[in-house]
């Protein structure tokens, strides 16, 4: 009897405490949809925030410019609109707000998905500034971070955990691209494969409720129409098919351009000491760019409306020096296809704010209309039009390309098209030329240009979860500085002393300045130690020897596992970028720690 009262009452203790972990998981899965729920709402609301105030700062500096004259203002408007947003950023945001994207890679990879709380709207006014005044950048990646900053913001006010706050800055960039093109498709795609987020059954729904939410407001506020009006010319036929596969390679070879480019201009601006030099190098480039090519104003969907709809040469060169030269339209455009590039880095570089996601879609834009009058001249015309391409197509199909290449994403370039335009029956060709401009480009580059600087320092979050747990765990946090150090001049006695009172077998060989010379093992001494005769013959400098490797603190965890492997070491010193020494990371020490962030990394 005592033995059944004693397992019942165990078995009631465990049913209890079972019940109470269903309560507060189910808790915590509500106080999520809950959260993606509030995330929809705030990042729709400042999507409609931004894009009011670009237009109205747009209208009331351009609305009375006349489209047959050259306006000597778009030479000066790009400065102001850098200048101001410079002088914001420093004396009120007192902090960098630049590249969007990257700082959310970075902070899902290295900060624990800990965004700044400025971000809410700190990037929003600056890049409404920019844009506003003629800066060659998109809102979108602005407004990715605003998005991800209140998901963030949320997740630290609830004490969530890291893998949770993660979430919620994957759910902050869904409803941002949702919100801002009416594309909650697109924005799912967007963090699955640009974020690099990895999908869940836990961490689709949370997805889905903030993309819906805020595409959503914005049909609340500007109706459910799609983006930009857009009517089918010609439905997708077979004999499309080899004129979207060239075209898939010409915007993969573009996207390559675009990316190699901007990668190139941007090391320029990194190479100047002061930010006054970088402002009047990019204010000077964007504002001369602008001036011949008023087409770059802005982000250029105005543009894109016009180039997907037919308008005439006139209308889509206005302000220019091409103005009324309609048989030059294929140069102008040529000009803007390879000086866009130059704008927008000009635009970030010089001291605004914005992404390159407009950009991306501008340009894709403009490939896609050349190419297609350039096929049609070689091969769509005097055959019955058999592989004859429509203009407005390859608009939308180039569009899809530029950001299948430029971004490494694909499914987000072929849904975003469709919703954006709602001409989901050129799925097809869509598909076709968004997959053979990735194809096209992964040759060459592998990362996107978001990931490119992030890849380049080894920071990069991936779907490789054996690279993505690496990544995430940081070196300072493995070094262990409790190794007895010692110098090379001191003499044995001391030195047994010393390992008398460690509990490690290596001993770190430092100068008086703290600079890392060598090492000592136990193993080395151990026969000397019982000679006493011997204390004052030797010093530890005669036991010195060379580490297998050195581990610097600036080193990606994936360097440090190569040196493990390399050398086949258990312990390997750390030093600073001077030399000083640190400490000592283990191998036994990084194990420990990366099943840890497994489980953490893992949990739903």
């Amino acid at each position: 009897m005592i033995n059944t009262f004693g397992l019942r009452r165990k078995e009631l203790i465990l049913a209890n405490f079972i019940t109470e972990r269903i309560k507060e998981h189910r808790s915590q899965k509500h106080v999520m949809l809950l959260l993606s729920l509030i995330v929809g709402v705030c990042t729709g609301l400042s999507a409609f925030v931004l894009k009011t105030i670009i237009e109205l700062i747009r209208h009331q500096l351009t609305s009375n410019f006349l489209a047959e004259e050259i306006n000597w203002l778009y030479l000066i408007y790009p400065i102001i609109g850098i200048l101001v947003s410079m002088v914001f950023v420093k004396y009120i945001v007192r902090g960098d707000i630049s590249h969007g994207v990257t700082k959310i890679l970075y902070a899902m990879s290295r900060g624990r998905s800990r965004i700044k709380s400025h971000n809410r709207w700190s990037s929003l006014i600056a890049s409404a500034i920019t844009i506003g005044f003629g800066g060659s950048v998109g809102a979108e990646a602005p407004i990715v971070l605003t998005g991800s900053a209140w998901g963030s913001d949320l997740g630290k006010r609830f004490h969530l955990a890291p893998n949770s706050i993660m979430l919620l800055v994957g759910c902050g960039a869904a409803g941002a691209v949702s919100a801002i093109f009416k594309a909650p498709i697109a924005g799912l795609m967007f963090v699955l494969e640009v974020l690099m987020l990895e999908l869940n059954m836990a961490s689709l729904l949370p997805l889905l409720v903030t993309s819906l939410t805020s595409v959503c407001v914005s049909y609340a506020i500007y109706g459910t129409d799609p983006q930009f009006d857009f009517s089918l010319s010609k439905e997708f036929t077979i004999d499309m098919i080899p004129g979207c596969v060239v075209l898939g390679v010409f915007c993969g070879l573009v996207s390559l351009y675009f990316t190699r480019a901007m990668n190139w201009f941007e090391e320029i601006f990194g190479k100047l000491s002061k930010k006054r030099y970088k402002f009047l190098l990019g204010s000077v480039v964007l504002g001369v760019l602008i001036f011949f090519f008023p087409a770059m104003y802005g982000e250029g969907y105005d543009v894109i409306n016009k180039l997907i709809n037919d308008a005439s040469a006139d209308e889509i060169m206005q302000g220019s020096l091409f103005y009324g030269r309609d048989s030059n339209l294929l140069i102008y455009l040529g000009f803007v296809l390879v000086f866009k590039v130059f704008a927008t880095t000009a635009t970030n570089g010089g001291g605004g704010c914005g992404g390159t996601f407009a950009p991306s879609l501008f340009l894709g834009c403009i490939t896609g209309f050349i190419f297609s009058n350039l096929w049609n001249m070689m091969f769509g015309l005097g055959m019955n039009d058999i592989f004859f391409l429509s203009s407005r197509n390859c608009g939308l199909f180039g569009m899809a390309g530029l950001m299948s290449g430029v971004m490494h994403a694909p499914l987000t370039g072929i849904f975003l098209i469709a919703e954006l335009t709602g001409g989901y029956k050129l799925f097809v060709p869509l598909m076709i030329v968004s997959s053979i401009a990735y194809l096209t480009i992964v040759m060459f580059e592998p990362h996107s240009i978001y990931a490119y600087r992030l890849a380049r320092r080894g920071q990069l979050l991936t779907h490789d979860k054996d690279k993505a747990i690496l990544t995430l765990l940081s070196l300072s946090s493995l070094v262990e500085s409790d190794y007895k150090t010692v110098q090379a001049d001191m003499d044995f006695m001391r030195f047994t002393s010393v390992i008398s009172k460690s509990h490690r077998n290596i001993f770190p060989v430092v100068d008086k300045a703290g600079m890392f010379m060598g090492v000592v093992s136990l193993d080395s001494v151990r026969s000397y130690i019982f000679r006493p005769e011997l204390y004052h013959k030797y010093t530890v400098g005669m036991f010195m020897k060379d580490p297998p490797s050195i581990v610097r603190i600036n080193d990606s965890l994936d360097i440090v596992t190569a040196k493990f492997e390399s050398t086949n070491a258990w312990n390997l010193p750390v030093v600073d970028e001077k030399g000083a020494y640190l400490g000592f990371v283990s191998r036994s020490g990084m194990f420990k720690s990366y099943r840890q962030t497994l489980k953490d990394f893992s949990q739903e």
